[in-house]
């Protein structure tokens, strides 16, 4: 036996510190330091293949890391929200979806009984009745190669075109569009007072409906007939900063009839404070997504559900580029909600989200 060992000296292995300076049984872990954040959960590889769907696309981005896995969290969850009968849905929509061909992806979506609310602006539900009675959008470009940027947008002003980015839009459909109102829409809602900014919706949707298969109008009738078949509201609650709310400002002028701005928050309150869950599908920001998060701050309850899909940065301040993580801290989310942003176009983002949410659900 050693001097040291006759002296009682243990020669196992010493204790070490680890990266936060405090002790710890380097045998215990293998020469690591202790860790209360890593997890052992390897990121593994994407696979695709021809035949797959939607849905095994999506469940293979959650073996990858970055942006894959933020869209594989954001499907589950909009999944999840889709597939709880006891949800109530609220969608907010934002951006040039309708222009950009997202129609009938959202009109589906009411109609086979995915959403309960729609919050979204008047551009939206403008280029949504201006295909509803006829009128189309074009393939575009952002320029012409051989003109300048300024010499490419002048060209398309004289010849009566509109440009949403790489989409035209003639300017005679604004023409319809007014025709449309004028004839169809706002004289059911004249006399009655105050309307609510959901009755005229209602009443376009109607009539959208109505001309469409009178017509016999090849494009299908769209979101706001969607709605208003379903029994779906919609809510517009910046209404006055579109071409709807130019006509029916100059409708106003020259007719009993108005719009009441507050009209709509009981009843949308109302909805929010009745359902057992809440969740929201968030597309862009702007108007709509506060008008929808912010209706869970005068019910006592908050969204149990939250999907957004932006491409605003947070680092702005913004409301459109604000986590929703920031809209917890507000009471908007409640504090175990389950909620995923995904960061990109929404025109690439959103079929490929509902696409592998009503894939699992159906």
């Amino acid at each position: 036996m050693s001097d040291d060992h006759e002296a009682g000296v243990d020669d196992s292995e010493p204790d070490v510190d680890d990266a936060d300076g405090h002790e710890t049984d380097a045998g215990d872990h293998d020469g690591h330091p202790h860790r209360e954040e890593f997890d052992d959960d390897p990121v593994g590889h994407a696979r695709v293949g021809a035949g797959m769907t939607v849905g095994e696309l999506l469940e293979t981005y959650g073996e990858a890391g970055i942006g894959a896995a933020d869209v594989h969290e954001a499907g589950d969850v909009l999944a999840e929200m889709f597939g709880n009968d006891d949800c109530t849905v609220f969608l907010s929509l934002a951006g040039a979806m309708v222009p950009a061909g997202m129609r009938g992806i959202v009109s589906e979506l009411i109609y086979d009984g995915y959403v309960d609310a729609l919050v979204t602006t008047g551009a939206n539900l403008t280029h949504d009745a201006i295909e509803a009675i006829g009128g189309k959008h074009h393939h575009g470009r952002t320029h012409d190669p051989e003109k300048t940027l300024r010499e490419h947008d002048e060209g398309l002003r004289e010849e009566g075109v509109d440009r949403i980015y790489n989409v035209y839009l003639p300017q005679e459909h604004f023409a319809e569009f007014e025709g449309h109102l004028r004839e169809e829409v706002f004289p059911a809602l004249e006399g009655e007072g105050a309307v609510s900014i959901a009755d005229l919706c209602a009443e376009l949707g109607r009539a959208n409906a109505e001309v469409n298969e009178r017509e016999g109008i090849a494009e299908e009738a769209g979101v706001a007939a969607a709605a208003y078949q379903a029994d779906v509201p919609v809510y517009c609650p910046a209404v006055q900063d579109s071409v709807l709310g130019l006509q029916a400002w100059m409708y106003a002028q020259t007719a009993d009839f108005t719009l009441d701005a507050l009209a709509d928050m009981t009843e949308l309150t109302d909805l929010a404070f009745d359902a057992d869950d809440a969740g929201c599908l968030l597309v862009g920001g702007g108007v709509p997504k506060n008008f929808t998060l912010q209706t869970m701050l005068v019910t006592p309850r908050a969204y149990d559900y939250a999907v957004q899909v932006t491409m605003d940065p947070e680092a702005t301040g913004g409301l459109s580029g604000a986590t929703l993580e920031e809209a917890r801290s507000w009471g908007k989310l409640e504090t175990d909600a389950r909620n995923a942003s995904v960061y990109g176009d929404a025109t690439v983002m959103l079929p490929l989200l509902v696409a592998a949410a009503r894939e699992r659900v159906e």
